[in-house]
């Protein structure tokens, strides 16, 4: 169903070596964070994989797909051209590559900024990509460990780390994310540690 060796031939030629790399440990890390919480393995991989297929585009390219794309880009990302690959990217993957699973190209929208609800597979690739092997920012093994028993707590202090990031750039935050935030601290009410 998930035609992954190709994939990995396009993405090795479209993706510098760096990204590449990123790109097979955010795979390899949803495959495991799929087969503890009874995702299907394959396609958390292939979602995975393909997450940042347009990350590495020109700017206009991944502007004018993410406008294509009719998947709710919204003002505050418009407003933030390190988020466009992700809408891009979805729409890529439908356009280019006939991918209609909605729960994978969900899961490469919004592997960037979150959003309330997310699926088991967007959560999954969501923090794969903040997980990988290749990460080593301040923090990172604290969330592996969140990960490790608690996807939702996982979720908790990825947004609270990406948070604090955005606001220490003084950058807009997408209401996305904010409604992903405030769902896992209502969650986690009397969770006050930080990373």
């Amino acid at each position: 169903m998930y035609d992954v060796k190709s994939m990995q031939t396009f993405l090795k030629k479209r993706l510098s070596h760096e990204r590449y790399i990123h790109t097979m440990n955010v795979a390899k890390e949803c495959r495991r964070l799929a087969e503890i919480y009874g995702e299907n393995p394959e396609k958390a991989y292939f979602a995975g994989m393909v997450h940042d297929i347009c990350k590495e585009d020109p700017k206009q390219q991944q502007y004018d797909w993410a406008i294509k794309s009719k998947m709710g880009f919204c003002d505050e990302e418009a407003g933030s051209w390190k988020v466009w690959h992700g809408v891009a990217g979805a729409y890529f993957l439908k356009t280019n590559f006939e991918v209609y699973d909605e729960d994978i190209l969900n899961a490469v929208r919004f592997h960037t900024i979150a959003r309330k609800n997310m699926s088991l597979l967007e959560k999954i690739v969501y923090l794969g990509d903040m997980t990988s092997e290749e990460r080593d920012y301040g923090g990172v093994d604290i969330m592996r460990k969140a990960c490790a028993n608690s996807l939702e707590k996982g979720m908790l202090y990825a947004l609270r780390y990406s948070m604090r990031k955005q606001l220490k750039r003084c950058a807009v935050i997408p209401h996305y994310t904010l409604e992903a935030y405030n769902e896992y601290t209502v969650m986690f009410p009397d969770d006050t540690y930080h990373i």
